[in-house]
């Protein structure tokens, strides 16, 4: 909670900047009145956006950091630690802004069309199963209902299968070492393993975004009527309530954001287990220390399971002898 909180703290504050700002100064008090309601909307909704994108972007840099900080965990037993993640981040910190920025957008328009195909399949796809059932109705209910989920997942399964070719670019950045196109690369070249756990950790993540937003504006939506505010007659919604709302969704967001870093990280490591046998070689690097550093014009055949991402002069580890064998193997 406190490495995934930074990003989320400051995304509060601009929002709730941007509402004060949006309500005190476009469209203060004097001109509520006669100011345009959907208007008015657009404008907050609009600039709570771009917080929004900002936060997103800020919060997969973090998860990159966090994601070496796990790895050498596993590996030298080395706490999880936020001084130790936000130097991770600092090590890297345009390549990540850079990829993670590339990374939002392509998930929003692969989304955006996603969104746009699923609807125009669903209105076809039932409306044709309607019209060939409807002398059955209870039939064509059943039908149509299990025929919208079928399209539904389908479309979710292929959204997830493009989107999947980037959940790990942050990763590969810092756990790897590599730059932002081989980050890419390596991303797109074992993401097929992870399409259905990525979609298990979106339906969970929604449930529970679901749940938690219930449980937490229900009462505040209760109150506001209480008082006699009613947002739904098209007047303007009250500043206080507005800030109420925006703090709501950032502590969601806050609460929900260790699970992703914790979830991508371990699915990360799981899915490099079960292509490339990485545990292997954390064992290996485990036992026997990182792989020395080598001049530039020698081809290195193995891959470190930590790769460096600075710069430093070449060391050489002395392997561990106190088991009395190179592996600790009996």
């Amino acid at each position: 909670m406190l490495i995934a909180a930074p990003p989320v703290v400051i995304g509060t504050l601009l929002a709730l900047g941007w509402s004060v700002l949006t309500r005190t100064v476009i469209f203060p008090d004097a001109a509520v009145a006669a100011a345009d309601t959907a208007t008015y909307y657009f404008v907050l909704i609009f600039g709570t956006a771009n917080v929004w994108f900002v936060e997103v972007i800020a919060t997969l840099v973090v998860m990159g950091g966090a994601s070496r900080n796990f790895v050498r965990h596993l590996l030298f037993d080395e706490p999880l630690s936020f001084r130790q993640t936000y130097s991770n981040c600092g090590s890297r910190i345009w390549s990540l802004l850079i990829a993670a920025t590339l990374m939002v957008i392509g998930t929003l328009i692969v989304s955006l069309i996603a969104a746009y195909i699923g609807i125009i399949a669903l209105f076809i796809v039932v409306g044709l199963l309607g019209l060939l059932l409807s002398g059955i109705p209870p039939l064509a209910v059943v039908v149509g209902t299990l025929a919208g989920l079928a399209v539904l997942y389908a479309v979710l399964w292929v959204s997830l299968l493009i989107v999947s070719r980037l959940a790990f670019v942050p990763q590969a950045i810092l756990v790897e070492g590599l730059g932002i196109g081989a980050a890419f690369g390596r991303s797109s070249s074992f993401s097929t393993w992870s399409v259905r756990r990525l979609m298990a950790m979106l339906v969970f993540t929604t449930f529970v975004t679901i749940a938690a937003l219930a449980i937490l504006y229900v009462p505040v939506a209760w109150f506001a009527w209480a008082n006699g505010v009613e947002v739904a007659d098209g007047d303007l919604m009250p500043l206080w309530l507005s800030v109420i709302y925006s703090v709501i969704g950032q502590l969601c967001f806050m609460l929900l954001s260790p699970v992703w870093m914790i979830g991508l990280s371990l699915l990360y490591i799981d899915t490099r287990i079960r292509s490339e046998a990485y545990d292997i070689e954390l064992l290996a690097t485990r036992r026997l220390g990182e792989i020395p550093d080598l001049p530039p014009d020698y081809f290195n055949p193995l891959k470190p399971a930590l790769g460096h991402i600075q710069n430093r002069p070449g060391t050489f580890i002395e392997p561990s002898s106190g088991s009395g064998s190179v592996l600790g193997l009996k």
